[in-house]
């Protein structure tokens, strides 16, 4: 008897274990031993660490990057939740293609790779060469009237993004980042913040892609009238994932647990990235232990899922814009910091008298 896609999700959370912490205490105490004054890197020091929990030494690196985008389109955006149209995601999707969008550029200069992925964009992108195609759907269903997925549907989704960080791993890959594109999107990951943390629909509901006053409530009212209608179907993660998700943020999803089944650094970016990251914890609470937040997104969702997950970000830089900016720009911080721990000498080896140095200092 063949194994449903919840069936091969089922066996993907079962095989995710805690991390031991053994290594993140030898991280601190190489860290201690560094030619600087103690704990004078401040949070580069605390990213540095958790780097070299997640791999199992105090020696780690984070120089073979990528980020995966994933791409997907949403029913809910003809309910008029953001001012651009629904064709915008497959021609972002095409601009992302010919290099011409902002996570190309900060992708480059931060050395990472970026996979593009077709998961439920609503028009055929098989002409687009270097686009990864694993349309699950021709979008989603409008999740204000009934769900957006089915569960198999959903499971499928997410295991496109575990295969994704299982082949990115094997290729080498040590630091992966999430990015996404999606019209009507931002109602999506407002909804499963709903859900999952208890808030109420207008505290985690924003501008999105630029929605004036009157825009953003009534996008609060459609998420509202999505808890609602989907109420009976919000009885776990999964069936909460498919019932108010898309299909990009599926795919996110499978990336984190991914990367937490091959005990690899996954940043996630922005609010849409951070819903799918929490949808992961949910689903498996070790999930936590690879996973980084980039940065805080001006979506005020966001800062209700890093308070759910108990993540600080990396940056703050009054970024909104997804694609996987933020995750790109925090990559290169936490290279820096990886570089840092490895790459310094420690007193001992450097000839220098760390009393001495530590009695100028004071």
């Amino acid at each position: 008897m063949s194994s449903t896609y919840e069936d091969q999700l089922a066996a993907v959370l079962g095989s995710i274990e805690a991390l031991e912490r053994d290594a993140e205490d030898a991280a601190w105490e190489r860290l201690d031993s560094l030619t600087k004054p103690a704990r004078s890197l401040g949070r580069l020091e605390e990213l540095a660490a958790r780097v070299g929990a997640v791999q199992g030494t105090d020696h780690p690196s984070v120089e073979r990057k990528a980020i995966v985008l994933a791409a997907g389109d949403h029913g809910v955006a003809l309910r008029g939740v953001s001012p651009y149209p629904q064709e915008v995601t497959w021609q972002m999707v095409a601009n992302f293609s010919a290099g011409g969008a902002a996570i190309n550029q900060i992708a480059a200069a931060v050395d990472a790779e970026l996979v593009l992925v077709d998961v439920g964009v609503a028009r055929d992108l098989s002409a687009l060469s270097d686009v990864r195609h694993e349309k699950v759907a021709w979008g989603t269903q409008d999740l204000s009237v009934g769900p957006a997925m089915s569960r198999e549907e959903c499971a499928q989704a997410v295991l496109v993004g575990v295969r994704l960080a299982r082949e990115l791993v094997e290729r080498g890959i040590t630091l992966v980042g999430t990015g996404e594109m999606g019209i009507g999107n931002s109602t999506s990951a407002a909804a499963l913040t709903a859900a999952f943390t208890g808030a109420r629909p207008e505290d985690v509901v924003g501008r999105g892609t630029g929605l004036d006053d009157a825009g953003v409530r009534r996008k609060a009212e459609i998420v509202r009238d999505a808890l609602v209608v989907n109420h009976e179907l919000l009885v776990d993660p999964l069936g909460t994932l498919a019932a108010l998700g898309g299909f990009e943020l599926a795919c996110l999803t499978g990336v984190v647990l991914g990367c937490a089944e091959e005990r690899t650094c996954v940043v996630a970016d922005g609010y849409i990235s951070g819903a799918a990251a929490l949808a992961a914890v949910r689903l498996c609470p070790n999930a936590s232990d690879t996973l980084f937040a980039s940065h805080r997104s001006t979506e005020p969702g966001h800062t209700v899922v890093l308070d759910a997950l108990g993540l600080k970000p990396v940056l703050e830089l009054d970024m909104r814009l997804g694609e996987g900016t933020g995750a790109a720009l925090s990559m290169g911080i936490m290279d820096a910091a990886a570089r840092v721990i490895s790459g310094m000498a420690t007193f001992a080896e450097a000839g220098v008298d760390r009393s001495s140095a530590e009695e100028a200092a004071s």
